[in-house]
């Protein structure tokens, strides 16, 4: 419970310059938070605050971090919403296809959550949203690294709610179905 109602929340998107993430950052500041994107790209016309991160870089995580806290005042909310896709059976990817997947839609989760976890700790009400997929817990056709990296952010998800739950840090995951967003369109052409 928030000590002080008239202070607006203080939520952190990645990938929050498209997409998903983009969505999420608009819905979260029609809704009184005050939002800050951290993604490669800053958000086009949307007015989200922002702060450039790549998720594959643990240095610029942490001052990306620091930078989004300094803007804030503080963090309460994390969507750990950045993610690439690839497409192809098994047989279809190459090592660097899997590693380049796992280190943005895992490591990548890993890091900026922990990164977030200190000011996490010292905002109101704390929580960590990720993003996995309904590829997560569901066969979809040629999207092997996709689906493997989703359902290491689900299985993260459960221990991190269990690790946290004693600190009243809530973590939970939602898995969306396909969703009109940039990468799927160009997917589609």
């Amino acid at each position: 419970m928030m000590s002080d109602p008239s202070r607006r929340r203080r939520a952190a998107i990645t990938g929050g310059s498209s997409g998903i993430g983009l969505a999420t950052g608009l819905m979260m500041v029609e809704s009184g938070y005050d939002v800050v994107s951290m993604d490669v790209t800053a958000p086009q016309d949307s007015g989200l605050a922002y702060v450039r991160t790549d998720v594959r870089d643990p240095a610029m995580v942490e001052s990306s971090m620091e930078a989004v806290v300094s803007e804030l005042g503080g963090l309460d909310v994390l969507v750990n919403s950045a993610g690439i896709s690839s497409v192809g059976a098994v047989e279809a990817n190459s090592d660097e296809e899997w590693l380049a997947s796992l280190d943005v839609n895992v490591i990548g989760v890993a890091r900026v959550t922990r990164s977030a976890l200190p000011h996490l700790r010292e905002g109101e009400g704390p929580v960590v949203v990720n993003l996995a997929s309904v590829a997560s817990h569901t066969g979809i056709p040629n999207r092997v690294i996709y689906s493997a990296t989703k359902g290491a952010v689900l299985a993260m998800t459960l221990a991190m709610a269990t690790d946290y739950l004693t600190e009243g840090i809530r973590v939970n995951a939602v898995a969306p179905g396909t969703v009109d967003t940039p990468w799927v369109a160009r997917l589609l052409d």
